[in-house]
């Protein structure tokens, strides 16, 4: 059966603290208050720099069993490699401890620079050395370099379970039905990203779960969302469950704390009650 989880793009915002957070609340609580609250999360830390194996480790403990996170993709092999010749960074990446997520682990998301138009085979590359499987992710992972300190590694997974993943594009030259067919054939979900018209939204189904970006409707990572736009966005939703799709939806316009008040209202619309 077919299952929606909401949340926001990261919890650590100062913003948040005596808004959303209750004043006092400690910051090493601010996850689990997240989590009370919301279904999933995406870890948006891993994008700046490789974490650590115990930070995963005491994610995973401190929020409840039917929690997922999603990660993102660092920028080293988004931004900077521009997904080129970033086999050992992808061995970095998996070695650095998400694997300590267990059965919380949920999709990674790989978010493209806007500067990165469309390339078939520069894509098929990186699609090609993504892990499906978490014990393909340890078997990359094993290939780490220097980089990595041996106390610092998650090498080992307490199951097998598929993994699943998702590219953001910020480039017109996306906006293509080649593109689609590209991921659809690679099993790779193409972000629905709402960014102010800033750039392409794609809604085409492309594997077996929808994931959603809600940056801001009117003005990037500021703007909140009215009550008519959560209603049509909670409409979306509807539809892509009807069809047998999972879907992950998180709010990113965190910069005037609209993001889990956003994300609240829609999961109340979809009668979602993960209430603190």
């Amino acid at each position: 059966m077919a299952e929606v989880r909401i949340g926001t793009s990261g919890w650590l915002y100062a913003g948040w603290r005596g808004s959303f957070y209750p004043p006092g609340l400690p910051h090493r609580a601010e996850l689990e208050y997240n989590a009370s609250t919301f279904t999933s999360v995406e870890v948006n830390g891993s994008f700046y720099s490789l974490q650590r194996p115990e930070s995963y480790q005491r994610w995973r403990e401190t929020t409840p069993d039917d929690f997922v996170f999603a990660v993102k993709g660092g920028r080293f092999i988004t931004h900077l490699k521009k997904l080129s010749d970033v086999e050992t960074p992808l061995a970095n990446f998996y070695a650095s401890g998400v694997l300590a997520l267990a059965h919380k682990l949920g999709p990674f998301l790989w978010q493209l620079p806007p500067s990165l138009g469309f390339d078939a085979d520069r894509l098929q590359r990186f699609f090609d050395l993504l892990p499906r499987s978490t014990s393909a992710a340890v078997e990359l992972a094993s290939r780490h370099d220097a980089r990595i300190a041996p106390d610092r590694t998650c090498l080992k997974t307490d199951a097998d379970r598929p993994l699943r993943h998702a590219l953001e594009i910020r480039h017109a030259s996306f906006a293509t039905d080649t593109v689609t067919e590209l991921l659809r054939r690679h099993d790779i979900a193409v972000v629905v990203a709402d960014t102010a018209g800033k750039w392409p939204l794609i809604e085409t189904p492309t594997t077996g779960f929808m994931y959603v970006r809600l940056h801001g409707a009117d003005e990037l990572y500021v703007s909140g969302y009215t009550d008519d736009a959560l209603d049509r966005w909670a409409d979306k939703v509807r539809a892509w469950l009807d069809v047998g799709l999972d879907v992950f939806v998180f709010f990113d316009n965190d910069a005037k704390v609209h993001a889990p008040y956003d994300a609240q209202s829609l999961m109340r619309r979809l009668g979602l009650g993960r209430e603190p």
